[in-house]
């Protein structure tokens, strides 16, 4: 595309864009080849966070009063919840709208036994997918299913590290394992999992670095623990912080309890961060997380082990167990050479170019 018409992009997400990496590395893909990205987030239209359906409703009103004074060619909508203002100013402006799915929107924990909100969500997708010019999301699962709901195709961008990181150094013998969480600190993300197995595990210290709405309570919960010495809260880094970090760990954690299909159906960013960096993983035992370390032998799956393990603390037992056995293994940076083959941005950033270049 480069030498011809610049294409101006209007990409709306809900956030406030700092930490979103997929939103940003998409956005850098698209100004390598001559787009002129315009990123439109929480805080560019001065939302407050509320719980409630009051910041869906504010937030789209101001889009789309944003949308119809912005120059641009294409709206782009990340995820159902921007997707109602971006489709009303591509038709009143005759736009392009492409539509990036980060997940299931209608089946996020939250939603979780609100039918009728769920339903709302649903109806405006059905509504509004099959109308959009471009249609992604971040792995197969979740286009499968758009699929078989809606009867939509969308292409599959996984969410893949684009960053350069430094390959895990060699640990000293006999100095304390760090377990790395890395992501929200949100409902069903196993962080309460992870601050309990420490229980088991006397030689690891867990460091949490991400905000969320449960940060303070996870915060609570570990100083009620006698080891609560061994974990550490950075709270949200930047993304060059976060890749300083991320290399430093002994065993990454991705875990995810089954809370409705957004949840089973995800592929974490930190998957491919932990690709990147020569870092093994313990994962949950849903389809596209443990299909990546299966796949590839990266790590270990422990959710399949819980009906082993008696008691309430099932799953932190299970996942003590899981980090024992990475541990117990010598890992070389050969054992992620044919993970990283595969999980390589330049391919999935070609998948993304195309959907301008076809549009």
């Amino acid at each position: 595309m480069k030498g011809e018409k610049k294409i101006r992009i209007a990409m709306a997400v809900t956030n406030d864009l700092v930490t979103d990496r997929r939103v940003m590395r998409h956005a850098e893909a698209l100004r390598e080849v001559g787009c002129e990205v315009i990123l439109i987030g929480r805080k560019e239209l001065a939302v407050r966070m509320k719980k409630s359906w009051e910041f869906y409703v504010e937030y789209n009103v101001r889009l789309l009063w944003r949308l119809l004074r912005t120059r641009c060619d294409v709206v782009w909508a990340n995820d159902t919840d921007t997707l109602l203002a971006c489709y009303i100013a591509s038709r009143l402006k005759r736009l392009k709208l492409v539509m990036d799915a980060h997940e299931l929107f209608p089946e996020v924990p939250e939603l979780v036994g609100r039918e009728r909100v769920k339903r709302v969500w649903e109806t405006l997708e059905r509504r509004l997918m099959p109308k959009c010019d471009g249609l992604l999301t971040v792995c197969q699962s979740i286009a499968d299913y758009y699929r078989q709901k809606y009867g939509v195709e969308m292409s599959v961008v996984r969410n893949i590290s684009s960053e350069k990181l430094k390959v895990k150094s060699e640990k000293c013998a006999g100095t304390m394992k760090m377990l790395l969480y890395q992501g929200c600190v949100n409902k069903g993300r196993g962080v309460d999992w992870a601050i309990d197995a420490l229980e088991w595990l006397e030689d690891c210290r867990l460091v949490v670095a991400g905000g969320g709405d449960l940060l303070e309570e996870m915060k609570e919960y570990a100083k009620s623990k006698p080891w609560s010495d061994r974990v550490e809260f950075l709270g949200r880094l930047m993304p060059e912080e976060l890749n300083k970090l991320t290399p430093q760990a002994s065993v990454g954690l991705v875990m995810l309890e089954d809370m409705g299909l957004s949840y089973h159906f995800a592929l974490p960013n930190r998957i491919g961060d932990f690709v990147a960096a020569g870092v093994p993983m313990v994962v949950s035992d849903l389809p596209e997380m443990a299909g990546v370390v299966r796949k590839f032998g990266v790590g270990e799956v422990i959710e399949g082990e819980r009906s082993k393990v008696k008691g309430e603390r099932c799953e932190a037992k299970a996942l003590a167990e899981g980090v024992k056995r990475v541990l117990a293994r010598e890992w070389k940076e050969d054992d992620f050479a044919a993970a990283r083959a595969d999980m390589n941005w330049e391919k999935e950033k070609k998948k993304l170019i195309k959907i301008i270049e076809t549009i």
